[in-house]
């Protein structure tokens, strides 16, 4: 009668050490997603700063082209006054 209470307790932590384990790979495995995910990310950010650094100087051009337009409608007597 004294081996059915150790049993059961055997039983209920070999259950819980099961589930343990099994939480322990789910974690490993969520860990390394995020750190992908977090990798991912940073290489984004890197790239949408290019992107707006290109953005950046492309409108400074477009600017200066605007400026040297007027100039010459201006010396052409193009602009309406």
């Amino acid at each position: 009668m004294s081996d059915e209470p150790d049993n059961l307790v055997l039983r209920y932590l070999r259950r819980i050490d099961e589930r343990t384990e099994r939480l322990e790979h789910d974690m490993r495995d969520i860990k390394g997603r995020l750190s992908s995910i977090e990798t991912q990310v940073a290489e984004m950010r890197v790239e949408v700063a290019s992107i707006r650094a290109d953005v950046v100087r492309v409108e400074h051009r477009v600017d200066r082209v605007e400026e040297r337009l007027a100039r010459i409608e201006k010396r052409l007597d193009l602009i309406n006054a």
